[in-house]
């Protein structure tokens, strides 16, 4: 019988995590965050700030990815 939620392609990462980091939240923002987690039934918090900042991280990385041409000359 499978287990229904969400998936993982690979539930190990290829290195262990050995540097931690942390940062701090304001009231407000901790509570905005916890009640993000409440309401989307997040349990693997660590997960989701690895995600949530990784999604960003790797988004920036591909729009200022170099290229041969700028942009004006590629629509030109």
């Amino acid at each position: 019988m499978k287990k229904k939620g969400h998936k993982r392609a690979n539930a190990l990462p290829k290195a262990p995590r050995v540097h931690r980091v942390s940062f701090l939240l304001n009231d407000d923002e901790f509570n905005a965050v916890c009640n993000h987690f409440s309401k989307y039934k997040i349990s693997n918090k660590s997960r989701w700030y690895r995600e949530t900042i990784f999604s960003q991280v790797l988004k920036t990385l591909e729009e200022d990815y170099p290229t041969l041409f700028n942009e004006s000359e590629m629509r030109g």
